[in-house]
């Protein structure tokens, strides 16, 4: 199975609802998706993120189903305060004294149990990820591959290969998801890895076999990443690439 991972367009986030930049974002991204199509197309309960998703599914004639627990207005408690008076709160792995204690050697030592460090555990952030870990992995479970987190692998249960589906969310509970789904330490992957507004991420469910040379598949499959937060579909368009939030245009 293919899963394309898509962050809604450029946003506002009250009222929920894209941009003008972000209804352009939405109609490259579903240009791209609809080259070789998808199957399923899935979205959290957000305006933007189902916004974001409408064009792929009229251009395709799919309908959109929507995910509630993949809305990112649930997860208010990854937020830490500033004492900024414009700014009053920012995500865990952005805020400026708490990112560097997710960056450490110490975290990274602690690894899934990085959320019982004495600075992180007055905020009981494993209430706030794991329900996400759970329904994460009933909905890839649903579509064939239940997940394995002891060995790091998804046990095939329904072979799948072809299949493609495409859910359009958001960052923060992208980083959650996915470093969930790839079986990598959240406090690495949130700090390290960004996302850019409509940008997608491909993962192939890999058991090491295909549909052309295999009628058994393995017993278990890989997360493996194929592309990570691509957005050559607005380049692709002629829609500006800049960075949101750094206003830095992405040269590469």
């Amino acid at each position: 199975m293919l899963l394309f991972y898509i962050r809604h367009g450029d946003p506002i986030y009250d009222p929920d609802k894209l941009t003008p930049l972000g209804e352009e974002q939405a109609k490259a991204v579903a240009k791209r998706l609809a080259l070789f199509g998808v199957d399923e197309i899935y979205s959290s309960t957000s305006n933007r993120a189902m916004q974001t998703a409408q064009p792929t599914c009229e251009l395709l004639g799919l309908p959109l189903k929507t995910l509630d627990f993949m809305n990112e207005n649930y997860l208010n408690d990854l937020k830490i305060p500033l004492e900024n008076k414009k700014v009053k709160e920012d995500w865990v792995w952005s805020h400026p004294t708490y990112s560097q204690i997710l960056t450490s050697k110490e975290i990274r030592e602690m690894g899934d149990e990085w959320y019982r460090h004495p600075a992180f555990e007055p905020f009981h952030f494993d209430k706030v990820l794991h329900p996400i870990h759970r329904q994460a992995d009933e909905f890839i479970a649903s579509h064939g591959y239940e997940h394995d987190p002891e060995k790091g692998l998804y046990k095939v249960i329904n072979y799948n290969y072809e299949k493609r589906v495409a859910l359009f969310a958001h960052e923060c509970i992208g980083k959650i998801f996915m470093s969930h789904l790839l079986d990598l330490p959240f406090p690495q992957y949130a700090t390290h890895f960004e996302m850019h507004t409509s940008a997608m991420t491909v993962i192939r469910f890999d058991d090491g076999t295909n549909s052309t040379n295999s009628d058994k598949p393995n017993e278990y499959a890989r997360a493996r990443v194929l592309t990570l937060s691509n957005d050559s579909h607005l380049y692709h368009e002629g829609i500006s690439m800049s960075h949101r939030f750094t206003h830095i245009r992405e040269e590469y």
